[in-house]
């Protein structure tokens, strides 16, 4: 089974601004248009995750700091 290369903020960012790009540009085909736009729904989740996880985190650290 093939090992999935792990997910960064930056690079899942930088292949949702390419997806957008190729739509804005109408470079994608129809029949890869689901496909892509499934893709872009996944990398727009993984972003708000990893953003809402940092924003917890750094609320703990300054909440600790303040006690």
């Amino acid at each position: 089974m093939k090992k999935k290369k792990e997910l960064s903020y930056d690079s899942a960012l930088a292949e949702l601004q390419e997806l957008v790009g190729q739509l804005q540009e109408e470079v994608i085909s129809m029949d890869d248009l689901s496909e892509k736009a499934k893709r872009a729904a996944e990398l727009v989740k993984f972003c708000q995750d990893k953003l809402r996880k940092t924003e917890e985190e750094l609320k703990g650290l300054f909440e600790d700091s303040t006690t």
